[in-house]
């Protein structure tokens, strides 16, 4: 008996070409991610990451009522995922997938506004980003905000494109809160999706952004009420937005040859929709909005909002201008430049192929950056070698949440930590408990190890690291200082009993 699969026709090559490209370039992108972890050894953000996933619900419940609240849904996901281990290829792997989801996101999107071609050229040059291979292999949230950002963009796009059907509203409606939860100054980016709001869908566009919008409203008053935990951050002038192109890629060369071709991009939708709109034969129809138009205004305002609003934010609130916190937009360069290059009239697949290979060699020493050792910049194992440890030495934290990184790389071979008054750390913070006696506890102890966070300066001159301090005053001189070398980096000090 025939049956309705057998008389069904085969995939054509174009359909099996159009769903199998996102998902090569997802595990291209994500295997490129993955790869930026190289030798880099975890930050002082991804031991906190550590300390928060390893706490009990309970414990982590008390930790978001004093600190990082805005975290809290990220916290809770490693939690989890820190069930099975906390090695460090283990704890960044999360941020790579959600980096291959960015990619296959980025490569559909790319196809519903251009072409495969376009989608194929945006995931590949958001592949070879240094930025992509730093969050990418970080175990912190923003590569899952980057992933929430495309798929909220994506999202939107099958909204309008049928408005009629609820379904698709309610998945974007999923993906704006998904923002808001992966992290809260992603939410920066929903603004341009007010770009293509037109009569029909204003009223089930601002209902999702409504309900999805809610995560953001009380992660926001628990971020406003724990700005205390931000206060390190100074107030930033409009200058740096200069730096912009190079936080936004991870690399200056590259991040400039890219805007430029996104400006293109952006121009290119711009003028393809309003020739269209042109040679419409109803003139109604060219008075009205153009669906290309608007999207040449949201992928420019997922670019350059964020960074103009969290700077607004931080002049009308409190200093919040962080780079890391705007890797949302890389994605939206990409797919700008994609788009641009996707639209070279002549041989556009060459084009895109030199694109990629010219941002090889521009981000090549970024890439090699990245993936040495102090490419998070908060070197412990180098640190660890630093030390060397003879009987009876001591060790002192200039700052006490060192102690959950040395905890996790030391070996038996670690001088005797003599301030630790317990093992767990505080439940309002990162830092342990400590014993505040210094000069009682380094009592017989002719050597002491003092390791702060940040330059050599920073402990030695003044009191910005008041440990120095109580360890001289308790008898110590200075022996031998080194620094891990870039800013802000480790520095270990060896003083000796007067």
């Amino acid at each position: 008996m025939t049956t309705a699969a057998t008389l069904a026709p085969p995939a054509r090559p174009a359909e099996r070409l159009r769903t199998s490209t996102p998902w090569w370039m997802a595990l291209l992108t994500a295997g490129a991610a993955f790869s930026g972890t190289g030798s880099a050894t975890l930050n002082g953000d991804e031991l906190a990451t550590i300390s928060a996933a390893s706490r009990s619900l309970a414990g982590m419940w008390e930790l978001a009522q004093h600190i990082d609240g805005h975290f809290l849904p990220y916290y809770l996901f490693m939690h989890f995922w820190a069930m099975a281990g906390t090695a460090e290829l283990w704890l960044r792997l999360p941020s790579a997938l959600a980096i291959g989801v960015a990619a296959w996101l980025l490569t559909d999107l790319g196809r519903r506004l251009h072409s495969v071609r376009a989608g194929v050229i945006a995931a590949a040059v958001f592949a070879i980003l240094p930025s992509v291979s730093y969050f990418g292999a970080f175990a912190r949230p923003y590569a899952f905000a980057a992933a929430a950002v495309v798929f909220s963009f994506w999202a939107l796009h099958r909204a309008v494109e049928r408005p009629g059907e609820a379904r698709r509203w309610v998945l974007y409606g999923l993906a704006v809160a998904l923002v808001c939860c992966s992290h809260l100054f992603a939410v920066l980016v929903l603004p341009a999706h007010l770009a293509l709001a037109r009569r029909g869908v204003l009223l089930r566009m601002s209902a999702a952004l409504a309900i999805g919008g809610v995560p953001a409203a009380a992660l926001g008053l628990i971020g406003y009420g724990e700005r205390h935990a931000i206060s390190w951050i100074p107030q930033r002038g409009p200058e740096v937005w200069l730096k912009f192109p190079k936080m936004a890629a991870g690399t200056t060369a590259l991040g400039v040859v890219l805007f430029a071709l996104a400006v293109a991009g952006a121009v290119m939708l711009w003028t393809t929709a309003r020739r269209g709109a042109s040679h419409a034969a109803d003139r109604s129809e060219a008075r009205s909005r153009p669906p290309g138009r608007a999207w040449a205004f949201a992928l420019a305002g997922w670019l350059i909002l964020p960074p103009l609003l969290l700077l607004a934010v931080s002049h009308l609130l409190t200093p919040v201008y962080v780079d890391r916190y705007l890797f949302v937009t890389a994605p939206a360069l990409a797919l700008l430049a994609g788009l641009a290059v996707a639209s070279v009239p002549r041989f556009p697949v060459v084009a895109g192929v030199v694109v990629v290979l010219l941002g090889c060699v521009l981000a090549f020493p970024d890439h090699a950056e990245v993936r040495e050792e102090n490419g998070r910049f908060e070197n412990i194992p180098w640190a660890l070698r630093v030390i060397k440890a003879e009987r009876d030495d001591a060790i002192v934290y200039g700052q006490s949440q060192l102690r959950t990184g040395f905890d996790y790389y030391a070996d038996s071979l670690m001088p005797v930590d003599v301030l630790r008054a317990g093992d767990v750390p505080q439940p309002d913070g990162f830092g342990h408990p400590e014993h505040s006696d210094v000069s009682g506890a380094l009592e017989g102890r002719e050597r002491v190890w003092v390791v702060w966070r940040g330059a050599k300066k920073a402990g030695l001159e003044g009191d910005a690291i008041p440990r120095v301090g109580e360890v001289r005053q308790a008898g110590f001189e200075l022996s031998v200082a080194k620094h891990s070398g870039d800013l802000p980096g480790l520095t270990v000090a060896l003083f000796t009993r007067r």
